[in-house]
């Protein structure tokens, strides 16, 4: 079977609302907008806005800086996995 889509090798943003067409960015600026976009929601609506869900297939060392990432960057305890199934 055919594939209809192409990998994206460069990151893609906007530059208006959601109708404004994407256009190619540096990884800088692409990164930069993620980290703007999460401080931005985290001081309107707190740390509680975040939360990680890990998979059981990770390994220890990925499902470990999951919860890093989500108690020491984002101040989120709200972390879970699949691994009672």
């Amino acid at each position: 079977m055919p594939r209809d889509y192409v990998r994206l090798t460069t990151p893609l943003v906007r530059d208006g609302d959601r109708s404004s067409p994407l256009r190619p960015a540096t990884w800088d600026e692409a990164l930069d907008r993620v980290a703007d976009g999460l401080r931005a929601a985290g001081a309107a609506h707190g740390p509680t806005t975040f939360g990680i869900f890990s998979c059981s297939r990770s390994t220890n060392e990925v499902n470990f800086a999951a919860q890093k990432l989500s108690r020491a960057v984002l101040g989120s305890n709200n972390i879970d996995s699949c691994n009672r199934t």
